[in-house]
């Protein structure tokens, strides 16, 4: 799918391909019968692929609900003509392609001319079951920016386990150290208890001289 450079202008019936920048304006054509016009720079334009969808968590892209569409319809158009279809009709099939779409800011009247247009792109091949170009390098790029941040967050889980087996090999060598030290300490006691026995064997000598 490729909405890039699609255009809807107020006042004018179809939808319109950009072709070329003139002085008071773009030169379009309609991509209904191929015939092209000046569409005033005063006129209200509109790219399809700016265009996005309320929900009831944010806003989807007009070229996502358009490919959900094209495959609920198996790449037909619409069973009903937008203009003459009940409401029912409109928002059941609606909820088909965006079941999140937000009933308090969209109104009948902007499912009426998405259906339109989709109908349009439809029959003169501009929409498929594909990515739009746009959506495919948001992707790109959102997977590259991810891709650094997994690699930290893979560091920041390592750099705890290293911090434990340094603390354990500390607490080890501390407990060792302490035990060298309680020996070290036995010996010294045992050899001033030595001393202090020898004492009354050297006072009992001179008694007997």
């Amino acid at each position: 799918m490729n909405l890039k450079g699609i255009l809807s202008i107020a006042t004018y019936p179809g939808l319109y391909k950009h072709v070329a920048q003139a002085k008071n304006g773009l030169i379009v054509e309609s991509i209904v019968d191929g015939k092209r016009c000046l569409a005033f720079a005063t006129s209200r334009i509109s790219a399809l692929e700016d265009i996005s969808i309320y929900t009831t968590d944010g806003d989807t892209k007009l070229s996502e609900v358009y490919r959900n569409l094209y495959k609920a319809l198996n790449g037909t158009k619409t069973p009903f003509n937008p203009k003459k279809a009940s409401n029912e009709e409109l928002t059941q099939l609606f909820s088909k392609a965006l079941p999140n779409w937000d009933t308090d800011r969209v109104f009948l009247s902007d499912i009426k001319r998405a259906y339109a247009w989709y109908n349009i792109l439809v029959e003169k091949g501009f929409v498929d079951g594909e990515a739009d170009e746009s959506e495919k390098a948001e992707e790109e790029t959102k997977a590259e920016e991810e891709k650094p941040a997994e690699a930290a967050e893979a560091q920041a889980e390592e750099k705890p386990k290293k911090t434990r087996k340094k603390a354990t090999k500390k607490t080890d060598e501390e407990t060792s150290a302490a035990e060298e030290g309680g020996e070290i300490k036995t010996k010294k006691r045992t050899s001033t208890r030595s001393k202090k026995l020898s004492k009354p064997e050297d006072q009992s000598a001179e008694e007997t001289k």
